[in-house]
């Protein structure tokens, strides 16, 4: 099936993962790793900057490169490519994405033969997925990021919570996201002091070299939301123990009482 498009061919100017086929003179016949059945062709003029005196000096049969589309011929299911046209790092990127994508669908598919999905119920299921996330990889991104994410974007199936846990023990995340909710009461007149000086000390534990953030929202007296964003859990579990700790401490000097909990 294809990964990207549900016509299955790419428009002009998109970037594609391809696997060289065939080297001759003129030019390189290839497929299309991103969709299934397209074929294309990059011409000698298109794969290198300047003349060139050898073409497998530069294309070789099962070398993967990324190209860039300059033309679709949908009938023929077959399209013209550009090599040259394609910067060291885009093609970086977009390879990386490539196998980010791959690696999502072949986690997926274990997902799906823990609950005995049929085809139907993978594409539909995939497809709702990057309709909400973009591609599958950022849905399992998501997971990791918040154990909440696939449940706060409609996802209610009983799947859901092994999904979470396939991303948790394969994907590595940019970063991390934990929330909370204190509950802070405190009798006095310097009650509404006390409160902002914990949630500022709450917020004075992030921290820019660590990319570290900590943030504090008004949710309604006695509420106040917390949320924690680190490079890892541990450093924002290690974060979140500090700040219930220094809120505590801070709220009890004025004789307060404060809670906190996972949101």
């Amino acid at each position: 099936m294809p990964e990207n498009n549900a016509e299955n061919m790419p428009t002009e100017g998109e970037l594609v993962v391809c696997t060289v086929e065939k080297v001759e003179e003129n030019g390189a016949y290839v497929k299309l790793d991103t969709y299934d059945g397209v074929k294309g062709f990059i011409f000698v003029g298109e794969v290198a900057s300047g003349w060139i005196k050898n073409i497998r000096a530069f294309l070789r049969e099962g070398q993967r490169v990324v190209c860039k589309v300059l033309r679709v011929k949908g009938g023929k299911n077959t399209t013209e490519l550009s090599l040259k046209s394609v910067s060291d790092e885009r093609k970086r990127d977009t390879l990386q994405a490539w196998k980010n994508e791959r690696r999502a669908s072949q986690l997926i598919k274990v997902l799906g033969e823990r609950h005995d999905w049929s085809e139907n119920d993978y594409e539909n299921i995939t497809n709702e997925l990057r309709t909400s996330f973009g591609t599958l990889y950022a849905s399992l991104e998501a997971c990791v990021i918040s154990s909440n994410a696939i449940s706060d974007a409609g996802f209610d199936d009983k799947w859901v919570a092994d999904l979470v846990q396939i991303a948790i023990e394969n994907i590595v995340p940019p970063f991390v996201e934990i929330r909370g909710q204190f509950d802070i009461q405190i009798t006095g007149a310097a009650g509404i002091q006390i409160i902002s000086d914990a949630l500022n000390a709450a917020e004075g534990f992030s921290d820019d070299s660590k990319e570290l953030k900590v943030e504090c929202f008004y949710d309604g007296a006695p509420h106040y939301r917390l949320d924690i964003t680190a490079p890892d859990y541990k450093i924002a579990e290690n974060t979140w123990d500090k700040v219930e700790k220094e809120v505590a401490m801070i709220v009890k000097s004025g004789e307060g009482i404060s809670s906190l909990k996972r949101v």
